[in-house]
């Protein structure tokens, strides 16, 4: 609707994550060589974490990108790992090409280690990629650490890539998974951006959007430092309101994004309410206490009220009789 308005070839803000903007930090840089280098170096197990909006999937894709350049890589890319130990398999199998309906978990299981097998006596590299994977199972976790069971005395046969939530570095280091964790061989973390990768972060996409002169007039210094203490560097976060900015800008026939509009759409999308970890846990236990100190009164009352009718029951009424 704005890219006329604003002299934009495409919308520079779109939270689906293009390759083409790509905007890469050190981190950055560094997670996607570990990627790269973890499936062509057949390591086995990599991993990377961050925080929601930090880049993980977009990251993700700039790899994938990367292996279909290669004509010697076969990958399967399961992004739902909210699944049965089966339904996982079948999601697999399926996803390299091979029949999986009707199939039970044993000829699943089958299907793939052939196939691996196959791949691996080729000299050809085979990757598993599990995205959001903080939410796969102890169970699911465990039958993808057998499957790299399969390897010579040199390599791994199945390179699987374990991408997701901060959540997935604590599953991984609980004491159930410590041989799979033994397994893992490289480890990267993203994180959000600082106030100066912000900047660039920002410039960056409006450049790639078409807009080369103006990339620095649209969103002034401190119309930027507004957006970065309300996202926090998070990439995902920068996008939302940075889009929403200039929309808000070009209902109002105005040139440039100020300080101001940030605050509103800051308001209008209530991120600037943000409850803590901490927070909510200490609401969750002070709810918890208000509500055993009610069933205890509640208990309390309960007991009188059914101690006095005894007691009402058990009263003799007294008759005095004058001779």
């Amino acid at each position: 609707m704005y890219k006329t308005f604003f002299n934009l070839t495409r919308n520079p803000f779109e939270i689906t994550p293009d390759p083409s903007f790509l905007f890469t930090t050190k981190r950055h840089n560094e997670a996607l060589a570990a990627l790269y280098y973890g499936v062509r170096q057949h390591k086995g197990f990599v991993v990377l974490t961050g925080e929601v909006g930090t880049g993980k999937t977009l990251l993700l894709r700039c790899l994938l990108q990367l292996l279909k350049l290669s004509q010697d890589v076969s990958f399967a890319y399961l992004f739902n790992s909210r699944l049965s130990a089966t339904q996982f398999l079948q999601s697999v199998v399926s996803d390299f090409g091979l029949p999986a309906s009707g199939k039970n978990k044993s000829e699943l299981l089958l299907e793939l280690c052939n196939y691996v097998l196959s791949r691996g006596l080729k000299k050809l590299t085979t990757v598993l990629i599990v995205d959001e994977a903080h939410h796969l199972s102890t169970d699911i976790l465990e039958e993808i650490r057998l499957l790299t069971n399969l390897e010579t005395t040199t390599e791994k046969l199945l390179q699987v890539l374990l991408v997701g939530q901060p959540e997935l570095d604590e599953k991984l280091d609980s004491i159930g998974l410590r041989q799979l964790k033994q397994r893992i061989a490289l480890r990267s973390r993203l994180e959000p951006l600082n106030a100066t990768e912000t900047k660039e972060y920002i410039e960056k996409r409006l450049h790639v959007a078409g807009a080369n002169s103006s990339a620095t007039t649209l969103f002034p210094a401190e119309t930027i430092q507004s957006v970065y203490r309300y996202s926090r560097g998070t990439p995902r976060l920068i996008n939302t309101i940075c889009d929403s900015a200039l929309l808000n800008a070009y209902t109002r026939q105005m040139r440039y994004v100020t300080p101001e509009i940030i605050d509103g759409i800051v308001e209008d999308l209530r991120l600037d309410v943000v409850v803590s970890t901490d927070s909510a846990r200490d609401q969750e236990a002070s709810g918890a206490e208000v509500r055993r100190a009610a069933e205890t009164l509640l208990e309390l009352y309960a007991s009188l009220h059914e101690s006095r009718a005894r007691k009402e029951k058990l009263r003799v009424p007294v008759t005095t009789q004058f001779p």
